[in-house]
């Protein structure tokens, strides 16, 4: 009986023995991995940080460049070495376009580096949208040339105030009117403004353009991507502006949503929090609403499908 037992014991310990030593190989293969792990995170550290100073070193040299060709066309077409024909004006507006269009493409390329590195400095200010849209409506009144096209920003000053990074707001409203004048050859288009629950304001801007598929109507934020329309070989863009102001929204604390019906309209919504979360983080998306957006707006969308939140 003894013998038995001890042989129990023995064949107990043996398992105790052979136990430990394969936890204490995982444990080593887990220390491995965990250094591996480590390993890899500061390596795509370091090559995110060398993406981004390398696109900010480009940018600084094709910045320059491209601005001295921009003000040497102004200078041109101003009459500075004299007058010039029609063809030769021509010509230099499309240098100016393309031109234009190359400094774009360089801008978002960067803002979008600097926001996956987490260099982007947020700057919050207190403003009103009613200042935001009066800056706007400087900025885009000598682009907005067609009668075809009306652009309309509804009166917002009975909103309250924004406690964020108002050049940040800015670009993402930049971005969504040049692309809704781009794609509307004929009626309006509309910038809205309205609080919500929560402490949030949404800004809305409804164009009566082409509309957008469902099926394309998540893919526009992905960089570098255009939805292929008989108009869109007519415009010039960079495939940059969305993706780039749906990452500084949510880095605001927001979101970016859109409503669109192919052939028909399109509005993109920007939702903020009235005051910058500290820190700045993006958070749960805000639920999408159009309660209050405008009078010709709500209205526009009444018969819309309904978009699921983000």
């Amino acid at each position: 009986m003894t013998d038995h037992h001890d042989a129990t014991l023995a064949r107990a310990q043996e398992e105790i023995e052979r136990l430990s030593r394969e936890l204490e190989e995982t444990n080593r293969g887990v220390l491995a991995l965990y250094a591996e792990l480590d390993e890899r995170a500061m390596y795509l550290e370091r090559v995110s940080n060398l993406k981004t100073r390398f696109l900010s070193d480009l940018s600084h040299e094709l910045r320059t460049p491209l601005n001295s060709v921009l003000n040497v066309s102004r200078l041109l077409l101003d009459g500075y070495e004299g007058p010039l024909t029609e063809r030769q004006q021509h010509a230099i507006r499309l240098i100016q376009r393309s031109t234009g269009s190359l400094l774009e493409l360089v801008s978002d390329w960067l803002d979008l580096a600097k926001i996956e590195a987490g260099k982007v400095d947020v700057r919050p200010s207190d403003f009103t949208i009613d200042e935001l849209f009066g800056a706007l409506r400087g900025v885009f009144r000598p682009l907005a040339t067609s009668d075809a096209v009306a652009l309309i920003f509804e009166p917002a000053s009975e909103l309250p105030p924004l406690h964020t990074d108002e050049t940040k707001v800015a670009q993402i409203l930049r971005n969504f009117i040049s692309n809704a004048l781009k794609f509307t050859e004929h009626g309006e288009v509309r910038v809205a403004a309205a609080t919500r629950p929560r402490d949030t304001i949404i800004v809305t801007v409804a164009d009566t353009g082409i509309g957008i598929a469902p099926g394309d109507q998540e893919r526009i934020f992905d960089e570098f991507t255009q939805v292929e329309t008989p108009r869109q070989h007519r415009v010039t863009g960079t495939g940059l502006g969305l993706p780039l102001s749906r990452r500084l929204a949510r880095l605001l604390g927001g979101d970016v949503l859109l409503r669109s019906t192919p052939g028909v309209r399109s509005t993109f919504i920007l939702h903020l929090p009235r005051r910058l979360p500290t820190p700045p983080s993006a958070g749960e998306p805000i639920s999408p609403a159009m309660e209050g957006v405008g009078p010709r707006a709500a209205a526009a969308h009444r018969t819309e499908p309904t978009t699921p939140p983000l």
